[in-house]
C-alpha cells in the first residue's frame, strides 16, 4: 500500500500493491487529485458469484492471491454497511435468450458469459456464502459491463439520495471499472476499495486501480471504507 502526497497536503490511501513508473508524472500533470466523500454513501457489490472463485470455471480468478482474498474484504465492507444502515446494492448478470442474443456483440468477445445464461447447469451464477443480498437490498439485473448501462441503478441511487458509491466486486478491469466510470459520469462519487476487487492477475488489477484513481475515482483502503460505511449518514 502506498500513501500519495498531493500538493494540497491532503493524503489519500491508495490500495495498490505496486507503484507505477509514471506516478509523479501523473501528479505533476494534475491527475490523481482526491475527489473526497459525500455525506450519503451506498455500497454496491458487482457480480459477486461462484463463477469467479470455483475451480474449473472459465472466470475463476483464484490463481491470483489478491483475487482469491477479495471476498473476505467484501464481507467486511458488507458488515460495516449493515452496521451503518447505509443502502446496499448488488449487480447480477442474467441472460434469458436460448441463443444468447440478449448479450449482443459482448458475446462475440467473451464466450465465458454463458455462465449467466438461464438454465446453465454449472450453477456458477449462484451467490457466494456470506455474500448474498438481504431482503431490503436493491438488486440490479444487467447484461453488459456497467451496472448503470440499461438499468435503473442511477434512478435508484437518486431516489435514495445517495451521493457516494463505494464499489467492490469483480472484475477490476471489467465490470468494476465500467461501473466506476459511469458512476462518476452520473454524478456519484466513486470510492473503489482495491482489496475488495478481484481480477485474473496482479498486473491487470493494479494497472486498472492506478488508472481509475488517476481519472475517475478515489481508490481507497478497506479501513477507510469501513470507517465511513459503519458511521452511516449524518
Amino acid at each position: 500500500m502506498y500513501l500519495y502526497q498531493f500538493p494540497s497536503s491532503i493524503r489519500v490511501h491508495i490500495a495498490m500493491s505496486v507503484s507505477h513508473l509514471s506516478s509523479e508524472d501523473y501528479h505533476r500533470a494534475g491527475f490523481s487529485n482526491p475527489m473526497g466523500w459525500g455525506a450519503k454513501p451506498a455500497l454496491i457489490l458487482i457480480d459477486v458469484c461462484k463463477a469467479y472463485w470455483t475451480e474449473g470455471s472459465p472466470l475463476n480468478i483464484s490463481a491470483n492471491p489478491a483475487g482469491a482474498a477479495s471476498p473476505d474484504s467484501m464481507k467486511r465492507l458488507l458488515k460495516a454497511a449493515r452496521e451503518g444502515g447505509v443502502p446496499v446494492l448488488w449487480s447480477e448478470v442474467q441472460y434469458v435468450h436460448p441463443k444468447m442474443l440478449d448479450v449482443g456483440l459482448f458475446y462475440k468477445k467473451a464466450k465465458a458469459l454463458s455462465v449467466w445464461q438461464r438454465g446453465d447447469e454449472r450453477g456458477l451464477n449462484e451467490p457466494m456464502e456470506g455474500l448474498k443480498p438481504g431482503p431490503n437490498d436493491v438488486v440490479i439485473i444487467k447484461q453488459y459491463a456497467s451496472a448503470f448501462f440499461g438499468t435503473s441503478l442511477a434512478s435508484s441511487l437518486n431516489s435514495m439520495g445517495v451521493d457516494t458509491l463505494v464499489i467492490c466486486g469483480v472484475s477490476t478491469s471489467g465490470c468494476v471499472r465500467a461501473t466506476t466510470l459511469d458512476a462518476m459520469q452520473c454524478g456519484f462519487r466513486p470510492m473503489v476499495v482495491g482489496s475488495a476487487c478481484g481480477d485474473r492477475s496482479p498486473e491487470i488489477h493494479n494497472a486498472n486501480l492506478f488508472d481509475m484513481n488517476a481519472k475517475y475515482a478515489d481508490v481507497i483502503t478497506e479501513a477507510v471504507a469501513v470507517e465511513n460505511l459503519s458511521k452511516g449518514w449524518d
